[in-house]
């Protein structure tokens, strides 16, 4: 794997960490300290300062508290705010699943929030360090100082509305509308509706080996399809995402009517996405077995939260009816209309029984899930309009009657 590969894949892991966002506000607020310096320092500062009684501060150790008061307070504040997301990230860990912490660390406004207290301390400290006793009260930054105080007011409003918003994000609602969305959008990102028109070849091209073992996350694809069209060539991938290859394995096979140069391989290769993981973004399936797990461990005897499970279940159905004819696999054409690059992926059919069995199979005994499962499969073989999927939701719907009337007739017998 080559240095430009390894740098995108370590570019999105950067920007999706939860240090990335409040990193860059706060080096906004220290250039905003060092131009708010600057105005106060320059001549239009000192004169607005000398002819304004109010904006001045003639005391340089009032000025120090008041610069040490603030940031002391906002360092308790950052603390005590990173704590809180730290309580709700272990929460969700402990009861939904650790896979959808990613969802939640990269939640934009909680970042914006800390960044914003972080931000503000930088600032408040660029301003400690510019502070010198003199007989002349215009050398203080008391307009920097005025502004910091106003800073300091909204990040105590942006606390307070914080706090709520924290304790809305733990619910499990709020988690599972986030990975249904975030699934959703992934979904129309890289699927398009209709019929596949390709037919891959089975043999006969040049395969591809991967140098180092890990999780087929995807591929970038305006890279290998430019790579593809310039050395006339159609790329067949083997496996679908998500699946872990090992070391030396073949990934990938090559056809093409020129000679395969190392440089040409190496160029295919390093568009590849191998890393650990559950992004969504790059894999809509993800988010199906995100929010399979989530149901299957509110059903667990630990939890025992059925509701949970339905709430998990009706956002499954709600994405499966969007993947019912989403084109199968991935197909990806040039300019020309040619197709360079095939990737097989899960269609409807693996899907149901990789999410909704599962779901079926823990909590098969409980009635709320019986009625439950019963309204989504109605509900998924209404939205196929097309009956392509018709005879396995009708084999599912009878195992669910057959164990409701079981159910019911132990029920009356008791």
């Amino acid at each position: 794997m080559n240095i430009k590969n390894q740098f995108r894949i370590l570019y999105k892991r950067i920007v999706g960490s939860i240090a990335f966002l409040p990193g860059i506000i706060a080096l906004c607020f220290l250039i905003l300290s060092i131009i708010m310096l600057e105005i106060d320092f320059s001549s239009i500062g000192t004169n607005l300062k000398t002819n304004t009684d109010w904006l001045r501060l003639k005391d340089a150790s009032t000025a120090r508290s008041i610069i040490s008061t603030i940031a002391a307070a906002l360092l308790s504040l950052t603390v005590f705010s990173f704590s809180m997301v730290m309580i709700v990230l272990n929460q969700a860990a402990s009861q939904m699943s650790n896979r959808v912490l990613t969802s939640m660390i990269q939640n934009r406004f909680q970042q914006i929030v800390l960044g914003c207290y972080i931000g503000t301390i930088v600032y408040a400290l660029s301003l400690l360090s510019t502070i010198r006793d003199t007989s002349n009260n215009t050398s203080i930054p008391s307009l920097s100082i005025y502004l910091l105080i106003v800073l300091t007011v909204i990040a105590i409003f942006m606390f307070i509305y914080f706090l709520d918003y924290v304790t809305k994000t733990v619910k499990y609602e709020t988690v599972i509308d986030r990975v249904e969305k975030k699934t959703l959008t992934a979904i129309s990102g890289i699927f398009e509706t209709g019929e596949s028109e390709y037919n891959a070849s089975n043999s006969g091209g040049i395969p591809i080996v991967v140098p180092e073992s890990g999780y087929f996350q995807g591929f970038n694809k305006d890279s290998l399809l430019k790579a593809a069209t310039e050395n006339d060539l159609v790329v067949h991938f083997r496996y679908k995402r998500s699946t872990f290859v090992l070391r030396d394995t073949i990934l990938l096979e090559v056809f093409t009517k020129n000679h395969m140069t190392k440089e040409t391989v190496n160029k295919v290769i390093n568009t590849v996405d191998l890393y650990n993981g559950q992004p969504i973004d790059q894999n809509a399936d993800y988010g199906c077995l995100q929010l399979a797990e989530i149901a299957i461990k509110a059903l667990s005897p630990g939890i025992n939260d059925p509701a949970t499970a339905v709430l998990s279940l009706n956002a499954l159905t709600n994405v499966l009816a969007n993947r019912l004819y989403c084109k199968q696999p991935e197909v990806y054409k040039d300019n020309h209309n040619v197709t360079r690059i095939y990737c097989p992926s899960s269609d409807f059919k693996e899907i149901f029984q990789q999410c909704i069995i599962p779901i079926w199979k823990y909590g098969k005994n409980d009635q709320f899930i019986q009625q439950a499962m019963y309204k989504a499969v109605m509900l998924l073989k209404e939205s196929d309009v097309k009956n392509v999927y018709h005879n396995l939701l009708d084999q599912f719907l009878l195992k669910i009657n057959e164990k409701i009337e079981e159910e019911s007739t132990l029920n009356f017998l008791s």
